[in-house]
């Protein structure tokens, strides 16, 4: 059962959804494209099938992921990311980045390009400009 906060905040709304111990490693090993049971098994090291079995199906209602069958006897199926879900790339990357410079330095998202490590931003589409953080706010969008 998820975790609920009861907060009128989309950090704690957020985490009812992706807070749990196995989501967003889930998405990770999912930006990568479709993968089966087993290959969550194998990689998710420490996971229960019935605990796998519950994520999968509680992403599956959230729309984060998406079951496609690739046999029908016996039935088999494999999950994919929903575009909500491949959306989770920018908070698994920011994840990924914070971790690599505070937790475990000794890795780093690098650009695939330069080969230089790389940073995230918040960024305003409507000036198209990069901004800071201090000049970002949470404000609610009821009454516009």
């Amino acid at each position: 059962m998820p975790k609920r906060y009861d907060q009128a905040c989309p950090v704690a709304k957020a985490l009812e959804v992706l807070g749990d111990r196995w989501t967003l490693l889930i998405v990770r090993d999912l930006l990568r494209g479709a993968r089966r049971f087993q290959d969550f098994q194998t990689s998710l090291t420490g996971i229960a099938p019935t605990i796998l079995s519950d994520r999968l199906k509680l992403m599956e209602e959230h729309g984060l992921i998406a079951r496609r069958f690739y046999s029908d006897h016996p039935p088999r199926a494999e999950y994919l990311l929903t575009d909500k879900g491949q959306e989770l790339g920018l908070v698994v990357g920011a994840l990924a980045v914070w971790g690599t410079r505070h937790v475990h330095p000794e890795t780093a998202l690098v650009h695939t390009d330069c080969g230089e490590p790389v940073q995230i931003r918040y960024y305003c589409p409507h000036c198209d400009t990069r901004v800071e953080r201090p000049a970002v706010t949470l404000q609610s969008l009821e009454g516009k």
